[in-house]
């Protein structure tokens, strides 16, 4: 069944595990959300000022690459649940993440990688007159940054489940430990994410590239090292075997017997294995739903099925069921899918606009490469006062032992995405005309001494509200829903929502330019490289727009689901 492991595979009767073993696990997190937000603001300025890549072009790429870290997931969740459990996919795959730091470091720090920076000025860099970069070194950095995106695919489903996977089922206050874990985990997250935007970013200004990058690969090898020392901590579960193949047999029973009636004389009943094992290893029995009924027929037993029918023809109720489960689950991580665009754009284009403000603060001028840091201020700061503040203050509201639902929580993040992206809308308009009506409309890299970059605040904090309801109710929901055997499928829905967020960012922005840019006319599009003769605002509100109807549709789903 569902009874917990040592590394070699024993039963554990001892209490090994609980949050000793989860605070080994969630270093490999920080360390790996360390290098994904480190990289994710670096490598655009990287690309820029040393490879003489246009802005355009080294968003995208960026953009790809956190596409990549996320989407890549489903091959590490399955890996995980089908053959190697998560441990050893962690182990694997937080190797391969190594690797690929160590080439981006080694990239960084090695002339031979880099074009010439002679006569290379910030205007010839504008212009696109600075030495370019030969196929091969963009193919090399290529390689390494996709390869580092590859090596979070074992990571990200597995990390969070792995950390859950601690906490004894049995125990009384279980629910409990498990809404804790999830918080502290994403708290571990935010600590990455803080000091990718602060430390790595002083590294960079005062060390250079490879110092920068190296930094993050070392942040990574000591995590790994952790991980490995907490081994004999760690409680497992056991792989369930290919859950891709026991959703195929599901479709293709179904398929066969899709002209059956439910009331057909030839039907013994609904298939399940006698007692209380179930069929599907790592996994409890689960109860048959009325859900999807067209699947059902997968589990009709017939006459002629025989004693020992062929898993392809007539499958157990538990797997018809565990595919239920991943259909109803699917709708809710894929509205979460619009607030990864709007984190993604905010990584570049607030970046863009913080270069044209002012960003000193009292005595203190902060580099526009540590702006991001305020959405994760605000998930730390809401994170440690969650509850003492937030929980006890929503339990008055709803009634509810955690304050809020997990789907309560998810919907309250689209809520304040929404209010964040129109407020980007309204800041950048004022922005836009301040820089036009104040000779700034062509210097678009020059701030302006009297506009503060910490308008820029409101946005962020927002955001950083909206990330932490959203992806930690998510996290808690899909973990607590998805099937025994199927937990690190579930926790990828998460990271593929984000990843094709990322993608879709990428998408609407090369559309955008597409549709609103014309050469001929001299009409710059909404993303010009000159942010002041570009309409940054006409994407946020188009982005707005889009929001309020994605909540719609998640208000639709969210409504329809029923809890487990």
């Amino acid at each position: 069944g569902t009874t917990p492991v040592n590394i070699r595979g024993k039963p554990i009767l001892s209490r090994t595990g609980g949050w000793t073993a989860a605070f080994f696990i969630f270093g490999n997190e920080m360390a790996e959300r360390l290098a994904y937000f480190g990289l994710s603001v670096q490598m655009v300025a990287f690309m820029f000022y040393v490879m003489h890549r246009p802005f355009s072009s080294s968003a995208n790429a960026v953009n790809i690459f956190l596409g990549i870290s996320q989407v890549s997931s489903v091959l590490g969740g399955f890996l995980a649940d089908a053959y190697l459990g998560r441990y050893w996919t962690i182990a694997i795959f937080t190797t391969i993440y190594l690797v690929g730091l160590t080439g981006i470091t080694l990239h960084a720090s090695v002339k031979l990688f880099a074009p010439s920076q002679d006569n290379c000025d910030q205007l010839s860099r504008l212009l696109g007159a600075c030495d370019q970069p030969k196929p091969w070194q963009m193919l090399f950095l290529y390689i390494v940054l996709y390869t580092t995106g590859f090596g979070a695919a074992g990571i990200r489903p597995c990390v969070s489940s792995f950390g859950a996977d601690q906490f004894d089922e049995r125990s009384s206050d279980y629910k409990t430990h498990i809404d804790r874990f999830f918080n502290f985990f994403y708290l571990s997250v935010t600590v990455g994410a803080i000091t990718a935007f602060t430390l790595v970013v002083y590294i960079q200004m005062h060390h250079g590239w490879g110092a920068a990058f190296g930094s993050l690969a070392i942040a990574m090898g000591v995590s790994n090292v952790l991980f490995f020392v907490g081994t004999p901590l760690y409680r497992h579960r056991l792989p369930g075997g290919s859950p891709l193949t026991r959703v195929a047999q599901v479709l293709v029973a179904a398929f066969k017997k899709r002209n059956t009636s439910f009331s057909s004389s030839d039907m013994v009943g609904l298939y399940e294995l006698p007692g209380r094992r179930s069929a599907v290893k790592g996994s409890e029995k689960i109860e048959h739903t009325d859900d999807f009924r067209f699947l059902d027929k997968a589990a009709l037993h017939l006459k002629e099925d025989g004693l020992d029918p062929s898993p392809w023809r007539l499958c157990t109720v538990t797997q018809v069921e565990e595919v239920k489960i991943l259909l109803k689950l699917l709708p809710i991580p894929a509205c979460t899918t619009m607030l990864s665009l709007v984190l993604t754009e905010y990584l570049t284009l607030s970046v863009q606009q913080a270069y044209t403000l002012n960003t000193r603060l009292g005595g203190l001028k902060l580099p526009v490469l540590c702006m991001p840091v305020f959405p994760g201020l605000s998930i730390f700061i809401l994170l440690a006062l969650y509850y003492s503040t937030f929980a006890p203050l929503a339990r008055r509201i709803t009634g509810h032992p955690q304050g809020a639902s997990q789907l309560q929580r998810v919907g309250l993040g689209l809520v304040l995405s929404i209010l964040s992206v129109a407020w980007a809308g309204v800041f950048e308009r004022y922005r836009r005309k301040y820089a036009v009506s104040h000779d700034f409309k062509f210097r678009f890299l020059t701030p302006m001494p009297n506009l503060s970059a910490y308008w820029l605040l409101i946005q962020y904090c927002l955001i950083g509200l909206a990330e932490v309801f959203s992806i930690v109710g998510l996290l808690e929901f899909l973990y607590q829903e998805a099937p025994d055997a199927m937990r690190s499928i579930g926790s990828a829905y998460a990271a593929v929502a984000g990843g094709l967020g990322c993608f879709a960012a990428t998408i609407v922005n090369n559309i955008v330019n597409s549709v609103t840019g014309n050469e001929v006319e001299g009409r710059p599009p909404w993303l010009s490289q000159n942010i002041n003769t570009g309409r940054f605002d006409y994407l946020y509100w188009l982005l707005t727009v889009l929001s309020v109807v994605n909540f719609l549709v998640f208000l639709f789903c969210a409504k329809r689901y029923k809890y487990r």
